[in-house]
């Protein structure tokens, strides 16, 4: 399938041909990932098509565009809502807080306790209530759960305490729960565009950031933060998410294809990023791209962050969400 513009791309989000009363619709779904066809969340979303079109007895093609030639996750949110651009992705929740402010319960900083925790309610209807939030509020269609990557601290200078951490100048997403979350253990976030983590690094507008091991390999962020300190502060959480106008113009056993697989491709997803984080991790150790900082003091930021979450949890009216989530 040739490349269509960006301008032609904003014009439709899915096209539906209709060859005649008698004849199948022949649909084109349109997905966007911000990495290459190696990295976790591609390889995700390429299993997502590969179950879909398994499922689904019909016409189908998908154009998945990569490396961010369709912008970043905030625009996608944007996108999927306007039923625009991209039909299918992978997002953070805290870039979908623009429409439904409790969605980034599910990504919450120190929420899971390990894996296991964390896989026991992705493998559950646990979130339900937040999926039917983000469906009523932005019509974005929730149909699998990806994830697994560890998030810690990444920046210019070592970092391996909470005396250190005082004062860290720090990018977080978007959501206020993210900057809270790091307040309360010292630091002074701010929320800047993705895009934009690598110059303000570089340029000392920042001195660091949290992500995890596949992004900092992927985009090369090392070259300008080599330290990773092992805070491990969040298990991540991403939706497969699919516009509900999309969603909603699609053909029913369509539809039925594309939440199985949605659950199919995200255990899929968990299982590979979960497995490969630490590899990652490992790799550009052995590759003297980063230095690993122990840190000493994070049973005292979990007791700092607490009073912060259980705020947050009793502002969106999800506090039993929340204590669900932790007896789990």
């Amino acid at each position: 399938m040739s490349h269509i513009t960006l301008k032609a791309a904003l014009a439709t989000a899915v096209t539906l041909v209709t060859l005649g009363t008698a004849q199948a619709q022949e649909i084109t779904l349109r997905g966007a990932s911000m990495f290459d066809e190696e990295h976790a969340f591609t390889r995700t979303l390429r299993k997502f098509e590969e179950l879909v079109a398994e499922k689904y007895d019909g016409e189908l093609e998908f154009d998945l565009r990569l490396n961010g030639e369709l912008g970043v996750e905030s625009d996608y949110v944007t996108y999927l809502n306007q039923g625009v651009a991209v039909d299918y992705t992978i997002l953070a929740p805290s870039n979908m807080a623009v429409f439904a402010p409790s969605l980034p319960l599910m990504d919450m900083p120190f929420l899971f306790r390990d894996l296991d925790h964390w896989n026991a309610v992705l493998s559950t209807d646990t979130l339900a209530p937040l999926e039917s939030e983000l469906r009523e509020k932005a019509n974005i269609v929730i149909v699998g759960y990806t994830g697994g990557g560890v998030r810690n601290i990444i920046s210019a200078d070592p970092i391996a305490n909470l005396d250190e951490l005082a004062g860290f100048r720090m990018r977080v997403m978007g959501a206020p729960i993210q900057a809270q979350t790091f307040a309360a253990v010292g630091a002074a976030p701010s929320a800047i565009a993705y895009n934009e983590v690598y110059n303000a690094i570089q340029t000392g507008v920042i001195s660091g950031f949290e992500n995890e091991a596949a992004s900092i390999q992927n985009l090369k962020f090392y070259e300008v933060a080599p330290y990773v300190t092992l805070t491990q502060h969040t298990i991540t959480v991403r939706p497969i998410v699919v516009s509900g106008k999309t969603f909603d113009a699609l053909p029913e056993d369509l539809q039925a294809a594309i939440m199985e697989a949605g659950e199919e491709a995200g255990a899929y997803g968990r299982e590979i990023e979960s497995r490969e984080d630490a590899e990652k991790l490992q790799e550009m150790a052995d590759a003297g791209q980063i230095t690993v900082v122990e840190f000493e003091g994070r049973d005292t930021m979990l007791e700092q962050v607490k009073p912060v979450q259980d705020a947050y949890a009793e502002e969106l009216g999800a506090s039993d969400l929340l204590e669900t989530i932790r007896g789990m």
